[in-house]
């Protein structure tokens, strides 16, 4: 075995030290190795933001998310647990995703966390802009099987619409997409968080057709972050056995998520966010997950670089607790 004296100072190193790989994990390229690694968790980048439509930028939300961290995360102090000793966590690297190219891009993503997500390792992908959960989540469901998926979505904003100005695979319009290829069952996608002024009354009206429930952000305040993210992990597990989870960072209020593309006032606080994504990893089995939509030019002192971390973090280590406690993931 080489020895590698430089790169150990490195990784044990202060955290700008050493690779940018996410947490400093060992970084992967090619599916060979995901197979001699076995891993339980490989984090997949998906740096896509051409189906923005109002500020871009997260095509650099990958690398940003990757080191928005000053310490290693050797203990959790709420769930007493060293997450990356009880789980083999490595860095798959970035779908590649030419500018201007999206089906090909979109074809990359899909492709990249199928070759986790079909060794039974669990993705957590990093955007890019929403419309990356569209090929992300489609992998994941082929991977356990279409109608044994549901979604559950924090978001400020549906992503339900038909089209952006003719665009049928934009930021806005990636879960009408997946509900309409039968990756994932309309009765099992529950949506937390919107508020605003988007989606139309027709959109609305598209969604509840399908089935879908959603919980707007004032629900959250009148009945509570927990009994609400407890209703929504019913939903959203009324018949499929695992759950894909997808954050847009947006579902936090602008003054926590800065830098990301299309900012809505009166949104989460993030430690209501964290607790949530704990316990949807801690109480589902969790087969899948992306943080979308950190636009990094836009982003103050990597305020929402930071809370995109550690929403990754909360759901590692959740997983981590159950693995620990001789449980599957």
């Amino acid at each position: 075995m080489t020895e590698t004296p430089n790169l150990d100072a490195q990784v044990n190193g202060p955290q700008y030290l050493g690779p940018a790989t996410f947490m400093k994990v060992r970084a992967l390229t090619e599916p060979e190795e995901l197979e001699r690694a076995a891993p339980d968790v490989a984090i997949v980048g998906a740096p896509w933001d051409d189906g923005t439509t109002y500020r871009p930028g997260a095509r650099f939300g990958p690398r940003a998310v990757r080191i928005a961290n000053y310490q290693p995360p050797r203990w959790h102090l709420d769930l007493q647990v060293a997450p990356f000793e009880v789980l083999k966590v490595v860095d798959y690297g970035d779908a590649v995703c030419y500018p201007g190219l999206t089906d090909q891009a979109h074809d990359a993503i899909r492709t990249r966390v199928s070759e986790v997500a079909s060794r039974k390792i669990v993705p957590f992908v990093i955007g890019g802009d929403h419309s990356i959960t569209y090929p992300s989540a489609t992998a994941v469901a082929d991977a356990y099987g279409r109608g044994k998926v549901g979604l559950v979505h924090f978001d400020a904003h549906a992503d339900t619409g038909n089209s952006s100005w003719g665009n049928l695979a934009s930021h806005a319009t990636p879960m009408r997409r997946l509900i309409e290829s039968g990756a994932i069952p309309g009765r099992n996608f529950v949506q937390i968080g919107l508020r605003g002024y988007w989606p139309e009354l027709e959109t609305f009206e598209w969604m509840r057709a399908q089935g879908m429930r959603w919980h707007l952000m004032g629900e959250l305040l009148d009945r509570g972050v927990e009994t609400v993210i407890g209703q929504a992990i019913q939903e959203a597990l009324d018949g499929p056995e695992f759950i894909y989870l997808s954050v847009d960072i947006d579902v936090l209020d602008p003054g926590f998520a800065p830098g990301t593309g299309t900012p809505e006032p009166g949104g989460m606080q993030p430690a209501d966010l964290l607790r949530a994504i704990r316990n949807i990893g801690l109480r589902t089995k969790l087969v899948g997950m992306d943080v979308v939509e950190v636009s990094p030019p836009y982003d103050h002192a990597e305020i929402t670089a930071q809370n995109a971390n550690r929403c990754i973090l909360e759901a590692i280590s959740a997983l981590a607790v159950k693995k620990s406690r001789g449980g599957t993931l």
